[in-house]
């Protein structure tokens, strides 16, 4: 199949599809900056009311007159616009793949040679967040605003997260038995050194900011896979590459000299460090942006929110220089066998926490209400730096493709550090409302990770969707996600090369991501929480209908509350979130004939941990016989804090071969 690389078939429509949007954008700008005045955020109402002077109301006042003529001046060339850009959607592609051309940083090739599937398996890491890139106007209504700063800092402190090095931190302690915030987060800091021998002195501490400030992992991986053939070193694949370190509460923060010596080693890297890219001095003028001492969002924070010394363990083995050289490696996904981790939780088969950062070599990212255009390109610019392959203004427009009248895109966007094999895009014909003006759809994925020694590619499918968001439309998400399967099904028949007596393809995993507007506790919520889909694919945080795991969170945030300083940033409202009450005084909760979720007065006698409605469901039918997948890693990530509504979420999965696996 073709991917899409422009929105249209030839440079005339192109050009012609400019010109027509350049004659609506300005009447869309200003009625936009016009509705926006008219709806404050909470953030704003704050610095408002210590203004004695009502500044803001006075130029609300000069400029509303100077918007309306403005605007009124522009609406017949916006008008002459329309007539051109609606019948021109009929010839439009449904997405623009776009892929990163620069061959330095470019690694996606190199990531397929890394796993022949010879006998040791290998993880993928999965993410999903709802980002509210909506024009300013609306956007506000889900109190956040700015919404082009917001996505560069979106696009930014997500690469930043997933492009550092993969340590482990646990601690042992009688009264916390959960992985450590750092976990699959903290990091080892280049502070410079020999450029001969390619070290640098390095100290592993336990800590929920960063000092490193790698901007893409693509080259540094290359150069380090360079270094291990031609150095005669271990081979990565199938080694355990992760650094493990554990935390023992009863040292009281106290360490032996031993322990000591054993941690003051040098942390083998690929080379100096790449500097930060531009906007690294400058944090926005909204305060989504604005750092505070420990904020670690954007990676540039040098201070720790908690600090200890730790003990060092790499795998199961003891630690010296040379293993701790050796084993930092940054590609760190790659794991020999899963019974070397060590499990924290008796209750759970693999690790889950509330993190401060996206995970460390994150494969896959997928987006939601990516609606504007202009933010969307700003985001792909910042994913780019770590992201090879990205698919992004997904959709359909005007009445082409579905029954009504589109006005904006699906806000799908998908990222990829492997390469994407085959595209499809399917909207959902039956929204209501307002979501009847978007074209919310399903965005469906094939991308190749690897190949056998028999050159038989091994392949995985990845689903992004968004459903009908408005309370109470259950019958209307039920048909969606009837659907999904019956499009997703499709997909796969149709992009199969393979057959049962001749298999050209493995296929290694099958994973849905999305936000599905609805939870698995909320008594309104009953239809789809026992619709089919979950009888084929598991959902890691849900014991069955109407009942969530314990340790599983909600992933909306009461808007009123996005700025206050408890949670304004990444480990602040990491560590509300720990706590029960901090859940109920900022997660809408799931809702009942009694209790509102949206009044946080009622919140104090309600149960469970928030309305969980941004889902990550994986399969294990349709794939590899042979070969087995589980759930790793699962994570809640705050790294967002202030910039969306929505907390992401992030799974590892493991695609065990059942050669030397246990």
């Amino acid at each position: 199949m073709v991917l899409y690389t422009s929105p249209f078939p030839n440079s005339f429509l192109s050009v012609l599809h400019s010109f027509s949007w350049g004659l609506i954008f300005p009447c869309y700008w200003l009625a936009d900056r016009l509705v926006a005045s008219f709806v404050p955020t909470t953030y704003e109402k704050r610095q408002r009311a210590d203004d004695p002077c009502y500044f803001h109301a006075l130029c609300i006042i000069i400029t509303t007159p100077i918007y309306l003529a403005l605007l009124v001046a522009s609406l017949p060339f916006a008008l002459i616009g329309f007539l051109l850009w609606s019948p021109l959607q009929s010839a439009r592609r449904p997405y623009i793949y776009s892929r990163l051309e620069d061959k330095n940083h470019a690694n996606g090739a190199m990531l397929l040679t890394e796993w022949k599937a010879a006998g040791n398996g290998k993880s993928f890491c999965f993410g999903s967040a709802n980002v509210c890139l909506l024009p300013d106007s609306l956007a506000r209504f889900n109190n956040v605003f700015n919404t082009q700063a917001r996505a560069k800092e979106i696009g930014r402190r997500i690469r930043n997260g997933a492009s550092r090095p993969q340590i482990k931190i646990y601690i042992d302690s009688p009264t916390n038995t959960s992985i450590s915030a750092a976990s699959f987060s903290s990091l080892v800091s280049p502070q410079g050194g020999d450029s001969a021998n390619r070290t640098v002195n390095a100290g592993i501490k336990r800590t929920t900011s960063m000092e490193y400030k790698g901007d893409n992992s693509g080259l540094n991986n290359s150069e380090e896979s360079r270094e291990d053939k031609d150095g005669g070193g271990e081979p990565y694949e199938g080694e355990e590459n992760t650094c493990i370190v554990r935390i023992n509460g009863e040292d009281s923060g106290h360490m032996s000299d031993t322990e000591t010596d054993a941690i003051n080693g040098q942390a083998h890297t690929s080379g100096p460090v790449e500097p930060s890219l531009e906007g690294d001095a400058e944090i926005s003028k909204t305060p989504n942006h604005k750092q505070k001492e420990g904020d670690s969002g954007s990676l540039d924070s040098y201070s720790a929110s908690r600090e200890s010394l730790v003990k060092v363990r790499v795998g199961d083995g003891t630690v010296d220089q040379s293993t701790v050289n050796n084993k930092l490696l940054y590609k760190a996904s790659i794991m020999k066998k899963t019974s070397v981790r060590k499990k924290k939780h008796t209750d759970e088969t693999f690790d889950h926490e509330i993190s401060a950062f996206f995970p460390a070599n994150l494969d896959f990212l997928c987006l939601q209400e990516v609606f504007d255009k202009r933010a969307a390109e700003k985001l792909k610019e910042q994913l780019h730096h770590y992201f090879e392959y990205i698919l992004y203004d997904v959709g359909v427009y005007s009445c082409h493709g579905c029954c009504s009248f589109k006005f904006v895109n699906s806000g799908l966007l998908f990222a990829s550090r492997y390469p994407v094999m085959d595209a499809a895009y399917h909207c959902y014909p039956n929204g209501r409302g307002m979501d009847s003006l978007a074209s919310k759809g399903a965005l469906f994925l094939k991308v190749q990770v690897g190949s056998t020694p028999q050159d038989q590619r091994i392949v995985g499918y990845i689903s992004c969707t968004h459903l009908q968001a408005i309370a109470g439309d259950t019958t209307v998400r039920c048909e969606q996600l009837d659907m999904l399967q019956d499009w997703l099904s499709e997909f796969r028949k149709s992009t199969s090369s393979s057959s049962t007596a001749n298999p050209e393809e493995l296929v290694a995993f099958d994973v849905i991501c999305g936000d599905l507007n609805f939870d698995n506790c909320s008594s309104e919520d009953k239809l789809e929480q026992q619709h089919s889909l979950f009888t084929h694919y598991k959902d890691p945080c849900r014991i069955g209908p109407g009942e969530d795991k314990p340790w599983a969170i909600g992933t909306l945030l009461d808007p009123e509350g996005l700025y206050d300083e408890e949670v304004c940033t990444p480990d602040n409202l990491q560590k509300v979130l720990e706590s029960e009450e901090g859940r109920k005084g900022y997660l809408v909760y799931p809702t009942s004939k009694n209790h509102s979720s949206s009044q946080k007065g009622r919140k104090a006698s309600l149960k469970g941990n928030g309305r969980r409605i941004d889902y990550m469901l994986y399969t294990e039918e349709g794939l590899y016989l042979e070969w087995k997948v589980e759930v790793e890693e699962f994570s809640f990530i705050t790294q967002l804090a202030g910039l969306t509504d929505h907390l992401p979420v992030a799974m590892r999965l493991m695609v065990s071969t059942g050669e030397d696996d246990p």
